[in-house]
């Protein structure tokens, strides 16, 4: 019963997506991050879903390529809420702050989106559209696309079980605490053995060694290496918002990473 309400909440939390009523205790959030990656796994196939059905529209209806590259990059906010948007936008205010580590903590509390935000959040959604645009169309760049949604929450739940939190207090720190680490971090560790192989295997083409998979792989790894520094040199650790910033981040460097190679 503890499993079914993880994933429940797990669900409430991250996305929109409906579900029923519980009530939250500790024992009942014990393998929410578990689940928290199979969100990511949801927006994959709506992608995916909305680029059949633009191909389907481009050739009987002749509706602008364009059209699918707006949707697809709306699809994760709508199904998320713009939880990580949301961290995404108070973070770059603290960031480009520039202040103490303490006033930045106190700027990602704020409720105000300041200049800078409004400015990386319209860069951050041209560049999504643009990437959408770019890419090639085909089953293979959508199931590598759809295994980033993935690997982006396996990597943050990773992080918040194994570096330091910036405060004790916050709904990341009470995940945290409240995981059983040593079987979540095994389920998630499967989780991301099994992406890392599944990105390989779909990701070989022939004019890369190694193949595209590998090579949007290793951007996905300089990101989380970025986000872990950042976090510990900025902030003192990770953080609610730190945590929807990497998502967001490391989804865009993956769909360029996919635009590149590819």
């Amino acid at each position: 019963m503890h499993i079914i309400k993880s994933f429940i909440i797990a669900f409430s939390m991250y996305s929109k997506l409906p579900m029923p009523h519980t009530e939250w205790n500790e024992e009942d959030m014990r393998y929410v991050m578990c689940f928290f990656p199979w969100i990511g796994i949801v927006i994959g196939a709506v992608v995916y879903g909305a680029f059949l059905i633009g191909k389907w529209a481009e050739s009987v209806r002749n509706l602008p390529g364009w059209v699918f590259a707006l949707i697809a990059s709306v699809i994760p906010v709508l199904i998320t809420g713009g939880i990580h948007l949301d961290g995404y936008i108070d973070t770059s205010d603290a960031l480009a702050s520039y202040g103490t580590r303490e006033k930045k903590l106190e700027i990602l509390k704020d409720s105000h989106i300041g200049a800078f935000a409004s400015i990386r959040l319209v860069t951050l959604m041209l560049l999504t559209v643009a990437g959408f645009g770019c890419l090639r169309g085909n089953t293979q760049d959508f199931l590598l696309l759809g295994a980033g949604y993935f690997l982006s929450r396996i990597c943050s739940a990773i992080a918040l079980l194994t570096v330091k939190g910036a405060k004790k207090e916050g709904t990341l720190y009470t995940f945290a605490h409240a995981a059983h680490r040593y079987i979540v971090l095994s389920v998630l560790f499967l989780y991301l053995a099994a992406g890392v192989i599944f990105c390989i295997i779909m990701g070989r083409n022939g004019r890369l060694p190694g193949g595209c998979g590998l090579y949007t792989l290793l951007g996905g790894s300089l990101a989380v290496v970025y986000y872990i520094r950042m976090a510990k040199k900025q902030f003192g650790g990770l953080t609610g918002d730190l945590a929807g910033w990497f998502v967001t981040v490391f989804e865009l460097v993956w769909l360029w990473g996919i635009c590149i190679w590819s």
